[in-house]
């Protein structure tokens, strides 16, 4: 397997060609895992999401992808190493994570078309940098927000 160095704009291709966590056949073994917070008010999410390899070994390069069951605005800021990778979809870059070490946090302001009681965003690992991850059921979350201001954590 032959790696490659992609600029963070070519994430949404690397992610698209990429197979799924866990299929490489003798790869390091690494536990990814997201943990954080994410509240609404008037159709605005602020979700912020802190990276964590449980080990045992690093991960050479690693992006988390978020999906919203209502669709983000068209036109928004998003924060450096963030693209949108379709309607619903976007994916942020982690990068390098040593074994039992946690990430720069990202935080995200997101505006969401029209103003929806609530919304529901699922957080899961689109690339690992092709490790084996035998835990998958923490790097996969799904979290209710109610427009309600209140911080749900997951």
């Amino acid at each position: 397997m032959r790696r490659m160095r992609v600029p963070v704009v070519g994430v949404a291709a690397l992610v698209m060609a990429a197979a799924l966590p866990g299929s490489a056949v003798g790869a390091p073994e690494a536990d990814l895992a997201y943990h954080g917070v994410v509240s609404m008010v008037g159709g605005r999410v602020d979700l912020r999401l802190t990276p964590r390899n449980y080990g045992p070994s690093a991960v050479p390069d690693a992006t988390v992808r978020l999906r919203w069951s209502v669709a983000p605005a068209n036109k928004q800021a998003l924060p450096g190493g963030c693209v949108r990778s379709g309607a619903r979809v976007m994916l942020c870059r982690v990068g390098a994570l040593a074994a039992k070490a946690v990430a720069r946090p990202i935080r995200l302001r997101v505006r969401l078309k029209g103003a929806p009681s609530e919304v529901r965003v699922e957080i899961d690992t689109a690339w690992n940098g092709g490790a084996v991850d035998r835990h998958r059921h923490n790097d996969r979350q799904r979290v209710l927000v109610l427009a309600t201001g209140d911080e749900y954590s997951f």
